[in-house]
């Protein structure tokens, strides 16, 4: 177990079961991690960088209604991974290359 000097303060999202399938988190993602699933919207932990390299703060979060997205313990990783996970997608995107966001703007 990582200890708490390495230990992050924020972890990925995830949607819970008080989704009311409002629509407005799956279009404010700039990173296409939310879409529909079965019964509510899921967040792809993949795709998922808490909009580190887009905004200060997460969109869904944001724009939730019902507040039904919160940290999700499964899935930690620190700003830095956040930050390389989003270069990533951005170059498998075609994206050119952003001018590195400073980290403390990414949340």
């Amino acid at each position: 177990m990582p200890s708490a000097h390495f230990r992050r303060t924020t972890v990925a999202l995830i949607i819970t079961d008080e989704c009311i399938n409002c629509d407005v988190c799956e279009p404010v993602c700039p990173n296409q991690a939310i879409r529909t699933g079965a019964h509510i919207y899921e967040i792809n932990p993949e795709r998922c960088t808490e909009c580190v390299g887009h905004f200060a703060e997460p969109q869904c979060q944001v724009i939730c209604p019902v507040a039904c997205i919160p940290q999700d313990p499964q899935h930690v990783e620190t700003r830095a991974q956040l930050l390389l996970k989003f270069e990533r997608l951005q170059a498998k995107a075609g994206q050119p290359p952003a001018e590195r966001p400073n980290p403390a703007q990414c949340r």
